[in-house]
């Protein structure tokens, strides 16, 4: 029995990785992926960071958070909805693979988009502009899990039932824009009220915040593997949604 669930899972782990492998090949280097994972969080940083008195740390903390919280989410809003108008995603939807591990292809690739980016900001922080690591385990796994989490996050936009990119776009830069405001990455929650940092807590991005505070600071607000297990229970809890949209969508036709 025990080699037969093991059986199992290897398969559906290689059938999620031949969909990841797949699609790094195909979309990394596609427009869309380079505006939206590739150069938004990198603008983003520089625009709010202009004629501000920042530590090169701080610098390199916030950037972090940044790059895997909009390079890990832009995939799945951008990559299934296109697939769908070419009509890709229906040969995988009748490939003999469960929809799960579809989706955990589809998770990891985002995943992956965002811990190469993390990875060059990181060098470039360090390398560059000098900034030290407190807490190299810390920074490893919080970029892991961050990645995997918000991307899995974005997986929500794109199980939305629509073949055009663009209308899964805009509610998904909403939404990131929204959480961005709320969350501890320009104001630390040692600066907010307590109304503020209430919703701070809600924000997903706050936790990755605050441990990278911890990871190159050693300044977090928040116990640090608080941090880790709402990034890992944030994997599960927007895998949710994107099954049950998903399910939905093929009832629908999409």
């Amino acid at each position: 029995m025990s080699q037969g669930i093991m059986g199992r899972i290897r398969d559906e782990v290689s059938q999620a990785w031949t969909v990841a492998v797949k699609d790094i090949k195909v979309y990394y280097l596609k427009p869309g992926m380079i505006m939206f994972g590739l150069l938004m969080p990198f603008f983003m940083f520089f625009s709010f960071s202009v004629k501000r008195e920042m530590a090169a740390a701080q610098g390199v903390a916030r950037l972090l958070a940044l790059t895997t919280f909009f390079t890990a989410a832009s995939t799945g809003p951008f990559i299934i909805p296109l697939e769908r108008r070419l009509g890709t995603y229906d040969r995988l939807l009748a490939a003999p693979m469960s929809l799960l591990s579809l989706l955990l292809g589809k998770i990891a690739v985002g995943a992956f988009f965002a811990i190469g980016v993390s990875v060059v900001a990181l060098v470039v922080g360090v390398g560059i502009f000098g900034a030290t690591v407190v807490s190299p385990g810390f920074l490893v796994v919080g970029i892991i899990l961050g990645s995997f989490s918000f991307s899995t996050l974005g997986l929500i936009f794109g199980s939305i039932p629509t073949r055009n990119p663009g209308d899964v776009q805009m509610p998904s830069t909403l939404l990131r824009w929204g959480l961005l405001f709320i969350s501890g990455v320009f104001v630390p929650l040692a600066e907010m009220g307590a109304v503020a940092r209430a919703l701070a807590y809600v924000s997903p991005l706050t936790y990755a915040q605050d441990l990278m505070n911890h990871a190159v600071l050693n300044a977090g607000m928040l116990n640090p593997w608080l941090d880790l297990i709402v990034l890992l229970l944030g994997c599960g809890v927007f895998l949710i949604p994107s099954l049950l949209m998903h399910r939905r969508s093929r009832r629908l036709g999409y």
